[in-house]
């Protein structure tokens, strides 16, 4: 079974973190969410609390196939300082395992250099921030291990994409049209 970790801090945006979860869970995939706030209590940037399934420093990830990093602030910027999380993300990108950012949070891919000379997407007022990247307007792009989106308002096709390179395209498919999207 294909496995899915969604890391959340305190300023998360709600839609882009619980869609995914949702989307993906439809498809099959063992998906967690994982606090980085050191207690699985997280808020989210409309005030909305989250119970986390884990604790960042609780989790082993050798056996989890994607990261994804939902927007909002101030969660990517808390997602951000998190040295683990960089850590882990570094990892990944060297090993070429999926990672996968929405919203404000490919900033931080973008800051660590995974963006380079690869199509990448984000919320307008971060696009700057995607250094190296050749910047599409999709809702959600992959170009080699990364994924991108640009949203709130494309979290479903972003999640849909994510089940696409995990459990395939007919997969994927099939949960759109059970969700009527």
């Amino acid at each position: 079974m294909k496995h899915l970790c969604v890391f959340l801090a305190d300023g998360f945006e709600e839609i882009e973190a619980l869609t995914v979860v949702d989307v993906l869970r439809r498809a099959g995939v063992r998906v967690e969410t994982v606090s980085v706030n050191g207690n699985e209590m997280v808020q989210g940037s409309h005030w909305i609390s989250v119970r986390a399934d884990v604790v960042f420093e609780e989790t082993g990830f050798d056996r989890v196939d994607m990261l994804v990093l939902p927007g909002g602030m101030p969660g990517t910027k808390n997602l951000q300082k998190h040295q683990g999380l960089n850590k882990l993300l570094r990892t990944y990108d060297k090993e070429e395992k999926w990672i996968a950012a929405i919203c404000a949070a490919p900033s931080i891919l973008g800051d660590m250099g995974m963006l380079n000379g690869r199509k990448a997407c984000c919320y307008p007022s971060f696009e700057e921030k995607l250094a190296g990247a050749q910047v599409v307007e999709e809702p959600a792009v992959a170009d080699g291990h990364i994924i991108t989106g640009r949203g709130m308002g494309t979290a479903i096709p972003f999640a849909l994409k994510l089940a696409e390179v995990l459990m395939g395209a007919e997969k994927a498919e099939q949960v759109r049209e059970s969700i009527l999207f």
